[in-house]
């Protein structure tokens, strides 16, 4: 009997019979219209059109949580299905999670009368522009200005790298409004794509095609009314929305390493070498037994934060760093892997493992790069393990 990697997963007691339902809903979807609505040559057009047919098959209604807090297993499974179809497939639902989601955790009920049902059905995109060409990761040295003028917040400043910029009917943007240094100065907003003063700066083109952009806030006037939460929460909003969203980047992960090994397995089975198939040769062996445990061990680490934050966790620094850690440089090792048991054919452009050797690499660098996600996995370590006292405090 052929081995069903997705039915194992939903045997774990993670999950719950509606985790197993939602996943045979997407994956019905991915397997009809992932690939299909998936075009690299017009990203724009293929990122519209999957956002509103998941939304037309009620796919988007998790990324929001109208009905309660986000469930974060149900946003794991689904970018794992996704992701194993196709990275677009994978980008727009993702990003209509993370790009209204300031609004699902700290909106009141007008803004999220406003953004949410059409977020979910599909009819309206989301962004998170937190990015700006001096602050990437180091989310406390944004440089935007946000004035109170009134009952408007006047923006000025720049953002960059930001995903669906210049499809996005709506941006959440993170700037300083100087409540107090460094994190303790930020506040969020909402802003609609067409309000005056906020410009398509330029489109930014990389290696796994998806629509990004930077964007340029010249005397931009939002009404007050699209705060979120109250003045200078903006940080601590910014990090529970990476808290929630964090792990699902390793789920993409995980999904881009379980279409690389499912690729190299039937590679191995049917090409030959020195009269035999590859799959009989030790060192072929040995490749495919590190992918297979990467990629358990992956799984593992990105459902063991989504269990654990679903479970009421209030934050989940060291889980979701970890998962994400671990299953990004696990797919990248995976995905190379691939490439080099398909030798030549591995760098071919047009076929699956040369897509997932472009997907993957940015995975290891947004939401956190790797070796930020070191760092604060390391803070945690060290500020469990001293003891209170004088030394504590540096010892962190």
């Amino acid at each position: 009997m052929e081995r069903d990697p997705l039915a194992e997963t939903l045997s774990w007691p993670f999950f719950d019979a509606v985790h197993r339902e939602v996943a045979a809903k997407v994956a019905a979807f991915a397997g009809a219209h992932a690939a299909r609505l998936s075009d690299h040559h017009d990203v724009d057009g293929s990122c519209r059109n999957l956002v509103a047919a998941m939304g037309e098959a009620g796919l988007l209604v998790p990324t929001v949580g109208l009905s309660g807090p986000l469930d974060v297993r149900t946003l794991c499974l689904s970018r794992e299905i996704l992701a194993r179809h196709s990275g677009l497939a994978d980008f727009a639902f993702a990003m209509q999670g993370l790009g209204s989601g300031p609004i699902s955790l700290a909106g009141t009920e007008a803004q999220k009368a406003a953004y949410l049902p059409r977020v979910a059905k599909g009819e309206a995109i989301a962004a998170f522009a937190l990015t700006e060409p001096k602050s990437g990761s180091d989310v406390a040295a944004i440089e935007m200005t946000g004035r109170v003028e009134g009952d408007h917040v006047i923006l000025d400043g720049e953002k960059t790298w930001i995903s669906n910029g210049g499809i996005a009917d709506f941006y959440i943007v993170f700037a300083r409004t100087g409540e107090g240094p460094g994190a303790r100065g930020l506040s969020a907003f909402i802003v609609d794509a067409d309000t005056p003063g906020l410009t398509i700066a330029e489109r930014l083109e990389v290696i796994a095609p998806h629509p990004l952009a930077r964007l340029a806030f010249e005397g931009c006037r939002v009404p007050l009314v699209n705060r979120l939460g109250e003045g200078g929460r903006g940080f601590g909003l910014a990090m529970a929305t990476l808290d929630v969203f964090r792990s699902t980047v390793g789920a993409a992960a995980l999904g881009f390493a379980r279409a690389a090994l499912e690729a190299a397995l039937a590679r191995v089975h049917t090409r030959h070498l020195f009269g035999a198939p590859m799959a009989e040769l030790p060192l072929a062996q040995e490749g495919i037994a590190d992918m297979a445990l990467g990629v358990d061990a992956a799984a593992l680490l990105v459902y063991r934060a989504a269990w654990t934050k679903d479970s009421g966790a209030p934050r989940i620094t060291r889980e979701a760093s970890m998962a994400k850690l671990f299953a990004t440089e696990t797919a990248q090792t995976v995905i190379d892997r691939a490439v080099q048991l398909h030798g030549g054919d591995g760098v071919r452009s047009g076929t699956k493992v040369e897509e997932l050797y472009r997907e993957i690499r940015a995975l290891r660098i947004y939401e956190g790069a790797s070796e930020v996600q070191k760092i604060v996995i390391a803070r945690q370590a060290l500020a469990a393990s001293v003891p209170p006292g004088p030394n504590r405090e540096s010892a962190v």
